[in-house]
């Protein structure tokens, strides 16, 4: 699996190259196609529309030629008028079709466009879902979701703002050139003078807000990542008078994001007027030799009108060159970045024939399991580990911190996968059978106790959505949670704050513990589950809890010595390997690394503790 997070750095954009650029772009647009007819009427809607358009100045240049023929009055004036008339007519015709036809232009193009971002989204979503722990451990959230909404939403534009308005601005500034040129050379090639100036500017304007658009996203992602951090850790803030420490962060990140903005804005404005004073210009020397053949008699007054009009009609599509070549960079930028994202190889997956995970006797099995955390330069986090837990039994883990007791917990449900050895449960390797089937099958629960913004009843059958009232209030009174609730306005129907903030440290712990609970899981994993619960809480907790324990394995990873005494052996870990197994009182016996750690825990006078 390549960890490397998605970069929102220019740099990657270059190294990508133009031939990874096209193929990204080649990608989108068979996307785009996969709606068909939405794509086939914004296409053709932009045909007929631009025919329309094209259709407007020689209209409009016969009926100045018409409004001359009537002022000459007599039976040419009459005849003048009636053309006059029919042309009026045929320009309103026109000028209606064209709308209608912009409209449905506008309306197939983003329909692609929003269904491709919907299938995009998606997607992205499920990617994200199935990635394992060892990605989430080196992407920041914001960083994902910058990617989840920016760059999809610049993928998501790709085909109204670069694919139909190729084909828009081919039709009319390739057509208008020709109209133009066909009539006369001389003041073709005048009216036409502005074209490269203006494209020209327009497209380097445009790839330049893009390079700045590109930094200015990075700079916007660094101000989510301070908000998102403020907000997850208001109280923290608080608690210890941190607001102006943080405002001052957030001014800073959002002062660089605002300057930047303005010195975008900066370069529009000035390339704007550069490229509006060159229009001008030209259409000053189309007037001048225009009118010059006008009062010779080479050209008719309704012909230089047509001339001025097409200028008009193709100032905005020659402008409109950089936004499309700034729409295509955008797509292949965005699109580099999310197909970086949706490519990753899922490092923890089903193998094509995984067999479900059929618990018969119940016995986990380490054997000689060894484990590092993905990075070159990580050292084994677990080494040679072989230990064996039996249905009904309760294994202990303790050890000094970084010792590898959590690593150890999420090993069993298949967070990570080990880089040596294997585990199995009843002689499966848990790496060979579904994922969905071991999982269910084991429960973790973690200190870290994660909370969905909904009722405790909700969170509590989060697992299981369908369970009986009956079955929830029975995990959470083994979980000593139900007297708490029932305390409660409106019971289980009472909604938690955004993860969890209405409850206690303690309270959220036992809501988890009642959550796994629901799952009645072969193996139930207990990772600092109980360090948030006081003492005697945490004792009607394991006693409540054996009834569950009788017929499935326990592992208890914990700091508080208080946890393990109960439990059948007790492994203490060092550095990643076993260095003393036995129970409380055996360990004890040995006067060891356990021992040594028991007499700073436990004084002479908590006795009773161990009783």
């Amino acid at each position: 699996m390549r960890a490397a997070r998605p970069s929102a750095s220019l740099a990657l954009v270059k190294a990508a190259g133009w031939g990874k650029g096209f193929s990204i772009l080649t990608r989108i647009t068979v996307m785009a196609f996969r709606h068909p007819w939405q794509a086939s009427l914004a296409i053709g809607a932009t045909l007929v529309a631009s025919a329309f358009q094209l259709a407007i100045p020689r209209l409009l240049g016969q009926a100045v030629d018409s409004t001359q023929g009537v002022l000459s009055g007599g039976s040419e004036g009459q005849a003048a008028q009636d053309a006059l008339l029919t042309t009026a007519l045929l320009l309103l015709g026109a000028s209606v079709m064209r709308g209608l036809f912009t409209l449905v232009q506008n309306y197939f193009s983003e329909a692609v466009g929003h269904h491709l971002g919907y299938r995009l989204r998606l997607a992205c979503y499920e990617k994200i879902q199935r990635l394992s722990f060892s990605f989430h451990d080196s992407m920041h959230s914001g960083d994902l979701i910058t990617v989840g909404l920016l760059d999809l939403e610049g993928v998501r534009m790709y085909f109204s703002t670069a694919l139909v308005r190729m084909v828009l601005l081919t039709v009319l500034i390739g057509m208008g050139a020709y109209l133009l040129l066909s009539t006369d050379l001389l003041l073709g090639l005048l009216a036409l003078s502005f074209v490269p100036f203006v494209g020209w500017r327009s497209s380097v304007t445009q790839l330049r807000l893009r390079a700045t658009w590109l930094e200015l996203q990075e700079r916007l992602s660094v101000l989510t990542r301070v908000m998102e951090e403020n907000l997850g850790g208001i109280r923290v803030v608080r608690a210890f008078a941190a607001q102006e420490h943080e405002l001052a962060k957030f001014e800073t990140a959002s002062q660089s994001a605002v300057e930047l903005a303005h010195q975008r804005v900066g370069i529009r404005v000035a390339n704007t007027s550069a490229m509006t004073f060159s229009f001008f210009v030209a259409m000053g020397l189309v007037l001048w030799v225009g009118g010059t053949k006008v009062m010779s008699g080479e050209m008719t007054v309704g012909t230089l009108t047509s001339f001025l009009t097409f200028m008009t009609i193709l100032q905005m599509p020659v402008r409109q060159l950089g936004l499309m070549v700034n729409a295509f960079a955008r797509a292949s930028t965005c699109g580099a970045r999310l197909f970086e994202l949706l490519d990753l190889d899922i490092a923890i997956k089903d193998d094509a024939a995984a067999p479900e995970l059929k618990v018969t006797e119940g016995t986990l099995r380490f054997e000689n399991v060894r484990f590092a955390y993905p990075a070159a330069d990580r050292e084994d986090v677990l080494v040679d580990l072989t230990f064996e837990a039996r249905r009904g039994e309760t294994i202990g883990i303790v050890g000094p911190p970084g010792s590898g007791k959590s690593t150890l917990a999420h090993l069993i449900p298949r967070f990570y996968d080990v880089t040596g050895g294997r585990i199995t449960l009843d002689g499966q390797d848990i790496r060979k059978v579904r994922l969905q089937s071991l999982r269910r099958s084991v429960a973790v629960v973690q200190q870290d106790s994660f909370l969905f913004t909904t009722t405790i009843e909700n969170n509590i059958a989060y697992g299981d959505p369908w369970a009986k009232e009956a079955h929830i209030e029975r995990a959470s009174e083994s979980a000593q949670l139900h007297n708490y609730v029932l305390g409660l306005p409106s019971g289980y129907d009472t909604v938690v704050g955004e993860r969890g903030v209405s409850l206690s440290g303690g309270q959220r712990q036992r809501l988890s513990i009642a959550r796994a609970l629901m799952l009645r899981p072969a193996v139930m994993v207990f990772d600092d589950s109980t360090a948030a619960i006081d003492a005697g809480t945490e004792q009607r907790i394991r006693s409540a809890m054996r009834r569950y324990a009788a017929d499935r394995i326990t592992i208890v990873v914990a700091h508080r010595l208080s946890s393990l005494m109960n439990a059948d052996r007790i492994l203490f870990l060092e550095a990643g390997r076993i260095v003393e197994s036995g129970t409380h009182a055996e360990l004890l016996a040995l006067g060891g690394r356990y021992k040594a750690l028991y007499d700073l825990q436990v004084r002479p006078g908590d006795e009773a503790l161990s009783a």
